[in-house]
């Protein structure tokens, strides 16, 4: 697997038209240096630089390369920390900051991102006592899930933070494995493999599939559209990928102009 950060700014050189970003960037890694990638890649991409950030889940990858792996509150608390420390650095001539986990002190962050006031900013993850919280004060949600995830997440949060999160102008982004098929036995496969994989974060599987026929894809386009997630995004662990690339062009030329 290629590493993210580097591999972001050449794909940004080569293909300037396209906004590039990472899905989910796990905190603990420190926010400072973050913030400093951020506004770097940003500025080679010409302001096409999105940052999605997480609190970290997946716990062997903590662990095979030696990072910290807190229990889920500490993780929380340190990506909405994280937030406050990055966005002070991209607005601030010098920063700063004495939180529970991170302190800045008179710290510069030159030059400043091509984005302002600051790089996109995501967080991912449907919490609803306290990941959305952190999103109240970011414009983007990145989820797990479709037309009946992601939703039944937001409306069921009542507090004026929450509130705030579900209003921003940027529609979530939805994380969904896309697979291209007549046969029922292939999208439950499908399901099966992300329940397996993903466990107790993809808390509805099937409906994290997107299994689809130009045919009869149309019901379920409505309802994503209606969720307001008009970016749905494909991850490839779950697939070979030649047979994903392959339900990629597919997808391109006849499933993905309705989303324009």
């Amino acid at each position: 697997m290629l590493e993210g950060w580097s591999t972001l700014t050449a794909l940004s050189t080569l293909v300037p038209r396209i906004q590039v970003g990472t899905s989910c960037s796990a905190i603990p890694i420190p926010p400072g240096g973050v913030a400093k990638m951020a506004a770097q890649v940003d500025i080679i991409s010409a302001g096409g630089f999105l940052l999605g950030l997480g609190a970290g889940w997946q716990e062997n990858e903590h662990e095979a390369y030696g990072i910290p792996f807190y229990t889920m509150r500490e993780r929380l608390e340190r990506l909405d920390e994280a937030c406050q420390v990055m966005k002070s650095l991209w607005t601030e001539n010098r920063s700063t900051f004495k939180g529970r986990y991170y302190t800045l002190s008179d710290a510069p962050l030159q030059p400043k991102a091509v984005q302002k006031p600051h790089p996109e900013l995501m967080i991912g993850g449907g919490g609803e006592k306290v990941t959305l919280l952190t999103v109240a004060a970011t414009p983007s949600l990145n989820v797990w899930g479709g037309p009946r995830c992601w939703p039944t997440r937001a409306a069921s949060s009542t507090s004026t933070a929450q509130r705030r999160a579900r209003s921003q102008d940027h529609p979530p982004l939805g994380n969904m494995s896309l697979l291209i098929t007549d046969k029922k036995a292939e999208a439950d496969a499908l399901a099966e493999t992300i329940g397996t994989r993903m466990g107790r974060h993809a808390r509805t599987p099937r409906d994290t599939c997107l299994p689809a026929l130009p045919s009869r894809s149309g019901p379920r386009w409505p309802r994503l559209r209606a969720a307001k997630v008009d970016n749905p995004v494909i991850p490839t662990l779950f697939r070979p990928l030649p047979e994903l690339r392959r339900d990629l062009d597919r997808f391109i030329a006849e499933i993905a102009p309705a989303f324009r």
